[in-house]
């Protein structure tokens, strides 16, 4: 039987620390569970019992000191505990804070219990979890949506790669889009710099294999 673990619940709200607090109970995982609402009540009672905490459950939003000044602390006395917020802000701002602070996990409020005490087993085993909400906001942050740039080809540019993969001519090019071949060698070239290319041949292969 694996290890049970010794929690500590920490929120203001009464009616959520409560229900918590409740379905914990009913799981063979959890030994000990205490509850406080702030973190000053939680050191107070864990430096006075000399209690033994392997996780911390805790809301951002508390009287007195807040939820990620409370990791701060909790990282600092009790160094092998793991801490999870659980909260309803789910904006970057908290979310990297949380995580720079010492937080291993991070589920929004609402999360249904069972979902709660999986994480909790999985950051038991070294891992860490977040609600998808917030994993989807963390990649995003990592994997910013490609940003429109100078060296996109404009419609005329890829008229006239269009019309290379063809196999037109530079005259029939400009035939086909009644312009000199002048203003077609001209686009030509910006092509050329844009893909980085230096033959007509390279142009075609990368429209060929779906590069531009």
């Amino acid at each position: 039987m694996e290890k049970r673990i010794n929690i500590s619940i920490i929120e203001d709200d009464y009616v959520i620390r409560n229900g918590i607090e409740v379905y914990f109970q009913t799981q063979e995982l959890f030994n000990e569970i205490y509850s406080f609402e702030s973190v000053e009540s939680f050191f107070e009672t864990v430096e006075k019992e000399k209690l033994i905490v392997d996780v911390v459950l805790t809301d951002i939003g508390l009287p007195g000191m807040s939820g990620i000044e409370g990791i701060k602390l909790i990282k600092e006395k009790l160094k092998i505990t793991d801490i999870i917020m659980l909260t309803v802000f789910k904006d970057e701002n908290r979310i990297f804070k949380s995580i720079c602070a010492g937080a291993t996990g991070y589920l929004l409020k609402g999360t249904p219990f069972p979902e709660i005490t999986e994480a909790i087993k999985i950051i038991r085993l070294g891992g860490s979890y977040m609600s998808p909400a917030i994993a989807r906001k963390v990649i995003e942050y990592f994997n910013p949506p490609k940003q429109k740039n100078e060296s996109e080809l404009s419609s005329r540019e890829r008229q006239i790669i269009q019309a290379l993969v063809d196999g037109l001519s530079y005259k029939m090019i400009g035939d086909r889009l009644s312009i000199s071949i002048d203003t077609v060698r001209f686009h030509i070239k910006n092509i050329y710099l844009k893909l980085q290319v230096n033959s007509k041949t390279e142009v075609i292969s990368k429209s060929l294999k779906g590069e531009i």
